[in-house]
């Protein structure tokens, strides 16, 4: 059974989505505070966290930082009423895999969770998660990027960027694919998001940023893996 972690302060809220989340079948806890979710984000017992940003103790931001910095890969919507863009920018750059803006139907969280869902579970193919060539070596699975045995620090939408790069290697891929595939369907965001995620990508991975030949960019199309 897929078991969801709510975390939001507001009972009124946080019983609503209970009863909308265990209609469809899912087993959920709920958690009030920042603290709270954390510790039971670290657990990794749960197949999606739906995370409020406006918490006692510490912000959804920190505790989704938190997460993804100790390497946990689980589904994370962001749910706020705080929708401006450098807001939803921030939330997914720091690892979220969705962002809902409050207010919102039942009816569209559901898909949005649905959808986040059906992406972790084609994102598992364990062949696809481990790529090396000569001294970088990039785990997808364990979020991890390695030169001659130094980490590099990419951040967990660098890693989506690449993973979306590398699952379709050696073709083109246009930059509002890039776009849905890393930031979402319904999340409005320019082109000039990508462009400078790839040169921050490009400047940790490339062996000379200037001169790419791992991230290729094609002009007014989009970017190609060739590695």
């Amino acid at each position: 059974m897929i078991r969801v972690l709510i975390v939001e302060d507001d009972p009124m809220i946080a019983e609503g989505l209970r009863d909308d989340l265990e209609l469809e079948g899912y087993r959920v806890d709920v958690v009030a505070d920042g603290a709270a979710a954390e510790k039971a984000a670290m657990a990794a017992r749960h197949d999606l966290i739906v995370l409020d940003i406006m918490l006692p103790q510490k912000s959804g931001y920190d505790v989704c930082r938190a997460v993804r910095t100790a390497g946990i890969k689980t589904p994370i919507v962001i749910l706020t009423a705080r929708g401006q863009e450098e807001d939803r920018v921030r939330g997914l750059e720091l690892g979220a895999d969705d962002y809902v803006v409050k207010p919102f139907s039942p009816r569209e969280l559901m898909a949005r969770v649905k959808a986040v869902l059906r992406r972790s579970e084609s994102s598992d193919d364990p062949r696809d998660d481990i790529w090396q060539d000569g001294d970088l070596r990039i785990d997808f699975g364990k979020f991890e990027a390695t030169r001659c045995g130094e980490t590099l620090a990419l951040t967990a939408t660098e890693f989506k960027l690449l993973k979306a790069l590398y699952q379709d290697r050696g073709r083109v891929v246009a930059m509002e694919q890039l776009l849905r595939r890393v930031w979402g369907r319904d999340v409005f965001l320019t082109d000039r998001v990508v462009y400078t995620h790839v040169n921050n990508l490009r400047a940790k991975i490339e062996s000379d940023p200037a001169c790419p030949t791992l991230i290729v960019g094609v002009r007014g199309i989009g970017y190609r893996f060739a590695g």
